[in-house]
């Protein structure tokens, strides 16, 4: 659990298309190639300490004669943003992913001042 203490709570959220492989015949349809695709996500307005992050798979157009393997997450999770990662292994063939995504943390008070 975790507790946010005299912050105000942030609620960021997003969508963000990952790729389009289908038409550029990108690694993903093929199978040649990296199988991840990462893209940075930058917040509007920074958090006082990296926020939790929620990822999920909005949009997904994926081959039908193999196995549907994906894996989707948030990593290097700052207080600025996040690097949204995709991928997929074996004989998976993947057109387009889009992933919608929501921060959640502690913001700083209008109110609050530093005293140096």
């Amino acid at each position: 659990m975790r507790r946010i203490e005299h912050f105000a709570v942030g609620v960021a959220n997003g969508s963000t298309e990952m790729f389009s492989a289908f038409e550029s015949g990108g690694p993903m349809w093929t199978g040649h190639g990296p199988r991840v695709e990462t893209r940075f996500v930058r917040f509007d307005e920074e958090f006082v300490e990296p926020p939790v992050v929620h990822v999920g798979l909005s949009m997904w157009d994926i081959a039908c004669h193999a196995n549907q393997r994906a894996d989707i997450r948030a990593v290097n999770v700052t207080r600025q943003g996040f690097d949204l990662q995709f991928r997929t292994w074996e004989d998976t063939r993947v057109a387009r992913v889009r992933a919608d995504w929501m921060a959640i943390g502690p913001l700083r008070h209008a109110e609050d001042w530093d005293i140096d």
